[in-house]
């Protein structure tokens, strides 16, 4: 895995040292766990119960790079002390394909928050459609205007008084140097450390990274093309690049990839980052092997194992650890008590003070009372030039109100009980083969998985939701026949659950 750190002190009485501290413990958790650190964000004096913080949204700002699949915090307190920023944020993470892992806690999150995490991202594409046209409306206007629609200009242009974006003639022949550069063979990476040696950086203190790099090369807007939604208009910007060079980068970019892609392993290994070796702690692995008749299996494996640093626990099967676990959580946790007391620790998660909307309510419920004040001195006949002005400010007041309010439900829905109980429900009804069923059930119910050389322990997301299990008698189902291997079972692949275990999936239909 390839992982930043993120690390944050609140307040300015705290010292430089709480970083350090913090940077320190999750290298040592990197190394233990084969995680390779490319970058690190610092938050110095922020507080985590707002994400109005600089480095924080950089990363995330970054994540959509593809530069890494993990972010590395100390506690996750440093990543977000607001649950539900905790599972917005985390959901665009996870939207980039990143997870954040904390190096302290054992655990991937907090139990309900992960749960909320996961309504969220269900509940994502109704609230979109439930957006103001209002602000549509308004968006596309802009767009066919070419208008900048509030994100930041790409390195090399800025946004002039009328919002149109402008080229910027001092970092223009930086652009154009990237691109033919990269054109005639240079590494992303080299040309990095060519402009860092020369002092050459986006913005002051922050160096060029390759997710910056690579999304400028495949970025339309510098061949003078806007895009907004499904409006397309060429010419529409500036160009700085020629569309010719752009097509020949734009080949070179998918010749590198697919070279690349040749060493890339294409298996999801549904529990990575959550299953833990039992014996030592560490985290376990995904891996591969192939046996003697060619044919590949997948398994996991302990980190400290696979780097022959004292631990000897056997390799445990991928696909059948994974179907187990996705059997044991539908057959144990969607009982409907369980989904009862889940549903009620996000009713209680919700009902934080949220400081956001019910502001915004007051102020429309004081723009309607003054709206209908006037109302009634019109129907007085109090009827002058600024009486009407006043109305129509009020009006513009209001319908920008519940514009606000309506955004922020969006990135802050409030979810009834009968709505939470229907969506945990729903996940009673998969297909236990699907690997996107087993997905859903894992990143949403399970917070770890412990393996030990008797029993697997599962930790749920909810209060006291642990399981036990013992697989003695299925040793030969999920380990090595092999003593003092970690290579998967080849001998007998397709040794069936035992008892105790087929009871489980027979529960659920299986």
């Amino acid at each position: 895995m390839k992982a930043v750190i993120y690390a944050r002190y609140s307040s300015e009485s705290q010292r430089e040292e709480s970083i350090e501290g913090q940077l320190r413990e999750c290298r040592e958790y990197a190394e233990k766990n084969n995680i390779t650190i490319i970058s690190n964000y610092i938050d110095r004096a922020f507080s985590a119960r707002t994400a109005d913080r600089p480095q924080f949204q950089k990363m995330i700002q970054d994540s959509k790079s593809g530069a890494f699949d993990t972010v590395l915090v100390w506690k996750l307190d440093r990543f977000s002390r607001d649950r539900f920023d905790s599972a917005y944020y985390k959901r665009q993470l996870k939207l980039n394909g990143v997870k954040v892992v904390s190096a302290k806690e054992n655990i991937t999150d907090t139990p309900e928050g992960i749960i909320l995490e996961s309504m969220l991202e269900g509940m994502a594409e109704y609230y979109s459609a439930e957006l103001s046209v209002k602000v549509k409306r308004g968006m596309k206007e802009n767009a066919m205007k070419c208008k900048n629609n509030g994100v930041n200009p790409p390195y090399g242009y800025y946004v002039n008084s009328q919002d149109h974006l402008e080229i910027d003639t001092e970092k223009v022949p930086i652009v154009q140097e990237i691109f033919d550069r990269y054109e005639h063979g240079e590494s992303i990476s080299d040309i990095i450390r060519s402009l860092e040696d020369r002092g050459i950086r986006p913005s002051v203190g922050k160096p060029f990274t390759v997710g910056q790099v690579s999304y400028m090369l495949k970025n339309r807007k510098y061949i003078g093309e806007y895009k907004y939604d499904d409006i397309v208009i060429p010419g529409g910007i500036p160009a700085i690049i020629s569309s010719e060079q752009f097509e020949r980068i734009k080949v070179r970019m998918k010749d590198n990839y697919l070279h690349s892609a040749r060493f890339r392993a294409n298996t999801d290994y549904l529990l990575s980052t959550k299953l833990f070796c039992g014996t030592c702690g560490t985290m376990m692995v995904g891996e591969s092997g192939r046996s003697q008749n060619n044919i590949v299996y997948n398994y996991y494996k302990c980190g400290n194992a696979k780097r022959k640093k004292g631990c000897h626990k056997k390799a445990i099967k991928k696909d059948r650890i994974e179907e187990f676990v996705v059997a044991a959580t539908v057959d144990t946790v969607l009982r409907h008590d369980n989904i009862e007391k889940i549903a009620d620790a996000i009713i209680s998660l919700q009902s934080q003070e949220d400081p956001i909307i019910p502001p915004l309510k007051r102020q429309l419920q004081e723009c309607k009372k003054a709206i209908d004040n006037l109302i009634n001195a019109l129907q007085a006949g109090i009827v002058t030039q600024s009486t009407k002005e006043r109305l129509d400010a009020l009006e513009a007041q209001k319908q920008q109100i519940e514009t606000n309010i309506e955004l922020a439900l969006m990135e802050r829905p409030v979810f009834t009980k009968e709505q939470i109980i229907a969506w945990i429900s729903h996940f009673k009804y998969g297909d236990i083969k699907s690997k996107e069923y087993q997905k859903s059930i894992i990143d949403t119910f399970v917070n770890s998985v412990y393996v030990y050389d008797d029993k697997l322990i599962i930790n749920y997301n909810y209060k006291n939701g642990t399981l036990t299990l013992s697989f003695e008698d299925t040793k030969n189902t999920l380990f090595s026949d092999k003593k003092d291997s970690c290579v998967p079972n080849q001998k007998d692949p397709g040794t069936a659950f035992s008892a105790a275990q087929t009871r489980i999936f027979y529960s659920v239909g299986i």
